[in-house]
């Protein structure tokens, strides 16, 4: 039975999916946590058995040898010196410096404890303090999360709870090792960490964040796994906070804790981890300033000064033989008790062999002296602390010091390998506590609002919401108000956001904050997401009206980035519950929810691409703008269904007052052939209205009897029908001034011209028919071949039209935009958007006589209302990407079928290449030889489109590479020479994305 215990502690967070669903009753049918066959209450039930211990810094001759010259060339003086590690900071004055100094140089102390500062400053001075040291000097610091807890400038890896909700512990371990890597650069020998508490108190105002959780397995689990990550990467770990600060509801920093636990209890439970721990070659422990009467049964005596808690349980009944810090010594749990010099001579006689933040270094070495001379202290006594303290400076290299290195020191702290951990961690680790079938969001075609509690920023979170549907942030300090304006909404998103930095601080809502949550829950479809730490929820007394309940953890940009992603599919959901909401949610608690395929967000590495390569758009994007081909530019890539480059580049204009934002609008041109008529025709296609050897006379009576009677629907899509490339219709209705004739149009809106083609200019309701008669009247080409024509789309926009009974920009819509999620793609911006959001695209002098932005740039589609099957659609990267990732997906976007994969497949097809067309059902593909639409490195199934403007959306399924580029190039005159094209610039972006890819 042991043996089985045992084998279920080794892999309890494997086996740790969920555990016990929610006592409380939902309103609605809630789905099943998965769940393993061991529950939380058999984890903990799980006894420790000892096994061969591992070494990851064996001892050996030459670490002898080192040992024994070094320590028997030391004065007594020295040795005592050893014992020592001293707070230091790179954040004072000389002052400070100057102590610092004066101790290395006339007290040998044997480290230093860096505090807050700078990575650049703290280096400078570790390199200062240990040229000046005889012997080279331990440097450790508290990088719980990282340098980032004291150092600016460093990367803030996920608090220990955050870890704690992970499964995957390979993740973890991925994040030690880059947290070693760090602290190996900054000449760091220990990282105070992994905290080892059970956080079982949920008012434990000092541990909480810094606890991997509640159950001793998972902790433990959790904490090995960190550890093998940092010390792989030759850098100690220590264990702290010895025996157990996790139970406790005040704060060793400012009095002595009390832990009234038995023995029995301690023993299962508190010292697990240090067990466990010690066989997985954990190289020291820091013992904690608590109260344990069933450990040390003197009245309010520290932990820290025991005997019987340091040497006869550390040392002997757990066999423990790395280093033993003492917590700092100037925490109030210790200072308290006695008086610097005092305590750090009861610290070393408990048997700690290092003395952390002694107060006063002279009185205690005094101390120690005195003791020795009055043989309180014994000379193998210091030797066995000072001989493990020297050896342990042999395994970390200071036999070999070798000062940091100041060169590439930011670059090297801050690897984008770290930002790709970052969201890894993130998405194993936010968790869903309830779902009662709200999460993901599937119906996009909803009001949905988001409502902000707390008092740090939600920006990521919000913004990452609105790439997914409109979203509507609604505030109101009065909460009648607030109800009010919501009114309308069908789901309120409400977001809990509370500061990392301030992490100590109770995350509780308040009671205005509750009384908010539960009105709003009693009207309204609700999803709480708590960006702070779960004990946050605990005065939700009642949760039967909240549908969905999330935990984030905390609140960076990255947390609030793949929380939005979650809520609306893009991921889905892994973490569980590190510890327990009152009786409502358990420890280990946590639904898996589906992956519905919408585009989500993440860092070029995360899908094998290389973030440096990537950089080298920016060189190209710059040299468009600076060489007047362009003002400005949104370029976006996504591979494997994530985002990972998303940038706007250069100004609305060349007066250079608008800069391009992500989210501003640009006429697409002709990629509102695949934008906005391919997809519908497509739609038509996959429902047998349509073949591909319909011919044009089938589909629009008005072809019979034409020379265009017998265009078949395959030759229409694949521009080889031998139509004509274009008619500058508006050219007939302006006169020999280039004004535009009263015959035609009127100033203001006017019945029988109602076609607005700009500002001022409403076009005759009736001159469509003209536009039709003049291509069916067109004459063909002589013979048949390749032709790119507008005709072709300016007869599928009436093709459609006709069989549907319904408008196009409406057809795009309710088919595709709605769902898809392009709240930002229509005909006609104007009638939604601001001007100022929309870039122009021309200054006309020949046709409107006016800058044009807002009403589409091509002249046959402004007189269509400015809804043309070949030109109209406004639109962003992002949305554009959406469509795009629908194709890449054939058909599949957010789990909706728009069209059959076979269909997809008939239309991505080159049905005339033995002919030399390289074109396929709509879509432009690559080509066949010679300049072309492409950079020539994308695969033959790659597909897309260009635009006028100067736009390109392109896919390639081989490397599942989407590429978006939208330009307003035509500005501020489009009959200048296209230097976007001539000098190859989307191209040349392409082929910069191609050579990016690292894994194949």
């Amino acid at each position: 039975m042991k043996y089985f215990l045992f084998r279920i502690g080794l892999f309890a967070v494997l086996l740790f999916l969920v555990t016990n669903c929610s006592s409380t009753k939902s309103k609605k049918t809630t789905s099943p946590l998965v769940k393993t066959e061991t529950t939380i209450q058999e984890l903990d039930s799980v006894s420790y058995i000892k096994t061969e211990r591992k070494n990851f810094f064996p001892e050996t001759e030459a670490e002898t040898v080192w040992v024994d010259s070094i320590y028997n060339q030391m004065t007594f003086e020295e040795k005592v010196g050893q014992l020592f590690m001293v707070a230091a900071y790179s954040n004072k004055d000389a002052t400070h410096v100057a102590e610092i100094e004066k101790l290395v140089c006339d007290y040998s102390i044997g480290g230093l404890i860096f505090f807050q500062g700078g990575p650049k400053r703290q280096s400078r001075l570790t390199n200062n303090y240990q040229h000046l040291s005889k012997v080279p000097l331990f440097i450790g610091i508290d990088a719980e999360w990282g340098m980032s807890m004291r150092l600016d400038s460093t990367f803030r890896y996920p608090f220990n709870m955050t870890l704690g909700a992970i499964r995957d512990l390979k993740l973890v371990e991925k994040a030690g090792v880059a947290m070693g890597k760090e602290s190996k650069r900054m000449g760091v020998h220990f990282n105070f960490a992994p905290v080892l508490d059970i956080n079982t108190n949920p008012k434990n105002p000092i541990i909480g964040f810094r606890s991997f959780g509640e159950n001793k397995v998972s902790v433990t689990e959790h904490a090995i796994a960190l550890m093998k990550g940092v010390q792989g990467q030759g850098v100690f770990s220590t264990g702290k906070h010895f025996p157990g600060h996790g139970d406790t509801s005040t704060d060793s920093h400012h009095t002595l804790p009390v832990v009234n636990a038995t023995l029995e209890h301690i023993e299962k439970v508190e010292l697990y981890p240090y067990k466990r721990m010690f066989d997985e070659g954990l190289v020291s422990v820091m013992v904690a300033h608590l109260n344990v009467p069933s450990l040390e049964p003197r009245l309010n005596y520290p932990t820290s000064i025991s005997k019987a808690v340091v040497t006869d349980l550390l040392k002997k009944e757990l066999g423990f033989e790395g280093l033993i810090f003492t917590d700092a010594l100037n925490m109030k749990g210790a200072s308290n008790f006695k008086k610097p010099g005092d305590i750090d001579l009861e610290a070393f006689l408990a048997g700690n062999d290092i003395l952390l933040f002694a107060e006063n270094v002279p009185l205690a070495v005094e101390k120690i002296c005195m003791a020795y001379q009055d043989s309180i202290i014994t000379e193998s006594r210091l030797a066995a602390s000072v001989k493990k303290i020297l050896g342990y400076k042999f395994k970390a290299g200071l036999n070999k010091y070798k000062p940091i290195e100041g060169i590439n020191l930011a670059h090297d702290l801050n690897p984008k390998s770290n930002e790709s951990l970052q969201y890894e961690l993130y998405e194993n680790a936010v968790t869903v506590v309830k779902n009662d079938g709200v999460l993901p969001i599937r119906n996009l075609n909803q009001k949905i609002a988001y409502v902000k509690l707390g008092d740090d920023t939600s920006s990521a979170f919000v913004a990452t919401l609105k790439k997914y549907t409109e979203v509507t942030e609604v505030a109101d300090a009065n909460l009648d108000s607030l109800l009010t304006k919501l009114t309308d909404y069908e789901t309120v998103i409400i977001g809990y956001h509370k500061s990392d930095k301030s992490w100590w601080r109770s995350p509780e809502l308040t009671v205005p904050e509750l009384q908010l949550i539960t009105a709003i829950a009693e009207k309204k479809k609700v999803i709480v997401d708590c960006f702070t730490k779960p004990y946050s929820l605990s005065r939700i007394v009642n949760f039967e009206e909240i549908e969905g309940v999330i935990v984030s953890y905390q609140n960076g940009d990255i947390a609030q980035e793949v929380s939005a992603e979650l809520i609306f599919g893009a991921i889905g959901a892994k973490g569980m519950l590190p510890v327990s909401i009152n009786s409502t949610f358990k420890a280990g608690d946590g639904f898996h929810t589906d992956k519905v395929d919408r585009l989500g967000f993440s860092t070029p590495e995360n899908v094998g691409m290389s973030s440096e390569k990537l950089k080298q758009i920016e060189k190209i994007a710059n040299k468009a703008i600076d060489g007047k081909m362009t003002p400005g530019m949104q370029v976006l890539v996504a591979r494997k269904g994530k985002v990972i480059y998303q940038k706007s580049f250069g100004y609305q204009t060349y007066d250079n007052k608008t800069r391009v934002k992500n989210t501003d609008l640009y006429d697409v041109a002709s990629l509102t052939k695949i934008m906005a008529t391919l997809p519908n025709v497509m739609h038509l296609y996959d429902h047998k209205k349509v073949t591909l050897e319909t011919k044009l006379d089938e589909m629009l009576h008005e072809f019979k009897g034409s020379n265009k009677q017998h265009i078949t629907f395959k030759e229409l899509l694949s521009h080889y029908g031998s139509m004509q490339a274009w008619i500058p219709f508006y050219k007939a209705t302006v006169d020999s001034a280039k004004v535009p004739m009263e015959k035609y149009y009127r100033k203001i809106y006017t019945e029988g011209f109602t076609k607005r083609v700009s500002d001022s200019l409403f076009l005759r309701d009736d001159y469509q028919d003209s536009i039709m008669k003049q291509i069916i009247n067109s004459p063909l080409l002589d013979k048949k071949e390749y032709k790119y024509s507008d005709f072709t789309f300016i007869i599928l926009k009436k093709y459609l039209e006709k069989v549907t009974g319904k408008s196009l920009d409406q057809l795009a819509f309710d088919n595709f935009y709605k769902t898809l999620g392009m709240n930002n793609t229509l005909y006609n911006p104007l009638q939604k958007f601001d001007k100022s959001v929309i870039a122009p695209t021309e200054i006309d002098t020949y046709f409107r006589h006016d800058t044009i932005q807002g009403y589409v740039h091509d002249m046959e589609a402004a007189m269509e209302n400015g809804v043309g099957g070949h030109a109209g659609i406004f639109s962003n990267a992002l949305d554009v990407a959406k469509m795009m990732q629908m194709y890449l997906q054939k058909g599949n976007y957010g789990n909706v079928q728009y069209f059959s994969p076979q269909t997809f497949d008939t239309f991505n097809t080159c049905h005339f290449c033995a002919e030399g067309n390289r074109r396929g059902l709509g879509f432009d593909k690559p080509q066949l030889s010679g300049a072309g639409p492409t950079c020539g490195c994308v695969s033959m199934s790659s597909f897309g489109h260009t635009g006028f403007t100067g736009t390109i959306a392109w896919v390639d399924p081989e490397t599942e590479i989407v590429y978006v580029f939208l330009s307003n190039r035509t500005y501020p005159d489009s009959n200048l020479p296209n230097k976007l094209s001539k000098e190859n610039i989307r191209e040349d972006i392409q082929k910069v994305i191609q050579e990016a890819i690292i894994e194949r």
